[in-house]
């Protein structure tokens, strides 16, 4: 995956007037031509202005709407946190919020003209409500999902025909997810994917859903399926953005909570990655300091580019435009005089700054002991008899020089499985990340195949591995070791010794 480096948008990259700062806006884009930006809230006022940017062109404009509702209004009322989803040259919004009030007003915006339709819909109407999502399906059809009417989470889903106007209730038997809002949803692979939010009683959840039956052609039965991906999955969170960039999905920012005793707010600016083929999490590689992290902004793509605008910390709105560029992007020279610091995982926190110093500890602990690190160029995954790091600490720890090489894998392996998280030691880290992802790679994903249809009955065993894209073990925190240490004995435990010790027999 290619190394990308965020860059702030200056003067010269545009023409034309940018929006105001908001957040809980929409931004979809019309085709590859534009994306259009409505409505949003800033300082406790709503608004229902539309303004677009020219991706050809280069330029922002406010375009003069016409229209007309059932109220005789020109176009919406100012709002928030509603659904938009783009169908050709048509822009749809359902719901949202106005002050205290739930929406659940239809609207729809032709882009060729500028005009505003207020629409008469019929069918099973969904209620009033704020914090959904929703996706195309196909060029005819809209579905959403979930939200929050004032009352109560929501976990029904609606298909809307966008030429009939006629909304239908999809009736999903089966595990349903939990109730949610402030989640996001996309299309993949003939599947919605459903991602996080926050749920019923408030907690902020990091889970990851698949809906079939969304395809008549398919003529499968409505279900749910909870995905469990390898790799390293998104911490919990809600008010995110998932941008597709072809054969991944792009999810940046969001908002979460940390704490035990007393909980604090988390405002997240990491750049997370679900492989469309390999079917995994994984960090997108960013060679400098990401923006402020923010929850409920926009992100889209426009051409190789990403764009991002707006959002919320807990204290400010953000009016600031970003472009998230590929290292051989034109934009990316801006950059060359600055020295480039990779950075895994960057998130600020409101009210606490836990965890921010994890790092940079274990790279200096590993310095001070004269142990090799490589965040750059992480080291293939080997064979037990090619791990170089893992044969030296097998001859400190089986110390018999006698023992075969499967008596002393297993000893190195039963070594571990007794050992505790305080009794690793640095040492020990980088050999038995390896040997955690080789685990995986040998039993699971090979098995398991990268289907995202196979993925739907679990990777592997329902359970998330979430430490095998980690590049070095000197990336990992403290407060890593003992989740690593417990994923991997659940490996070990589940997995055969004759399956292992195979690889020196044949």
């Amino acid at each position: 995956m290619r190394t990308h480096y965020w860059v702030r948008a200056s003067a010269s990259d545009f023409t034309g007037s940018i929006p105001q700062p908001r957040s809980g806006h929409t931004a979809v884009n019309i085709g590859k031509s534009k994306i259009v930006f409505f409505g949003g809230l800033v300082d406790k006022k709503f608004l229902n202005d539309v303004t677009v940017y020219d991706i050809e062109k280069k330029l922002w404009f406010q375009p003069k709407c016409t229209g007309s509702g059932s109220d005789g209004q020109l176009g919406p009322s100012p709002r928030a946190f509603h659904i938009a989803v783009a169908i050709d040259c048509h822009m749809f919004i359902f719901g949202g919020r106005l002050g205290g009030n739930r929406l659940g007003d239809f609207w729809v915006l032709d882009t060729d003209i500028w005009q505003w339709s207020e629409l008469t819909s019929f069918g099973d109407l969904p209620s009033s409500r704020d914090f959904a999502a929703a996706s195309p399906v196909g060029n005819r059809k809209i579905v959403m999902y979930g939200g929050w009417d004032g009352k109560k989470w929501l976990s029904d889903v609606y298909i809307l025909d966008t030429i009939s106007l006629e909304w239908m209730e999809l009736s999903v038997s089966g595990t349903l997810p939990p109730p949610r809002c402030g989640h996001s949803v996309t299309m993949i692979e003939k599947r919605l994917l459903v991602y996080g939010g926050r749920g019923g009683g408030g907690p902020i959840m990091g889970d990851l859903w698949a809906l079939k039956g969304l395809i008549e052609e398919e003529n499968e039965a409505p279900g749910w399926t909870q995905l469990k991906l390898p790799g390293q999955a998104p911490s919990a969170r809600c008010g995110h953005t998932i941008t597709s960039g072809g054969y991944y999905l792009l999810l940046f920012g969001g908002h979460g909570t940390g704490g035990w005793l007393s909980r604090y707010d988390i405002y997240y600016n990491d750049c997370v990655v679900l492989d469309r083929v390999s079917v995994q999490w994984t960090r997108l590689p960013i060679n400098n300091e990401p923006p402020s992290a923010r929850a409920y902004h926009s992100m889209n793509s426009a051409g190789s580019r990403y764009l991002l605008f707006g959002g919320f910390d807990g204290k400010s709105t953000f009016g600031d435009l970003w472009w998230l560029v590929p290292d051989d992007d034109p934009i990316a020279k801006r950059l060359a005089t600055y020295p480039p610091d990779v950075i895994s995982e960057s998130n600020t926190t409101m009210g606490s700054q836990e965890g921010q110093n994890e790092i940079p500890m274990m790279l200096e602990l590993h310095k001070r002991l004269e142990i090799s690190i490589s965040l750059s160029n992480p080291k293939p995954i080997l064979d037990e008899m090619e791990d170089e790091d893992f044969i030296q600490l097998r001859s400190i720890v089986v110390g018999d020089t006698t023992a075969n090489n499967i008596q002393a894998v297993q000893a190195l392996r039963d070594h571990w499985m007794k050992s505790s998280p305080q009794s690793i030691t640095l040492k020990e880290l980088s050999p038995l990340l390896h040997d955690y992802q080789r685990l995986i790679a040998r039993h699971h994903i090979k098995k398991v195949g990268s289907n995202l249809m196979l993925m739907e009955s679990g990777f592997p065993g329902n359970r998330v591995y979430g430490f095998y894209h980690v590049k070095d073990a000197a990336q990992l925190r403290l407060s890593d070791i003992p989740n690593l240490l417990a994923e991997y004995k659940e490996l070990v435990s589940s997995t055969s010794v004759s399956a292992d010790t195979a690889v020196f027999e044949a």
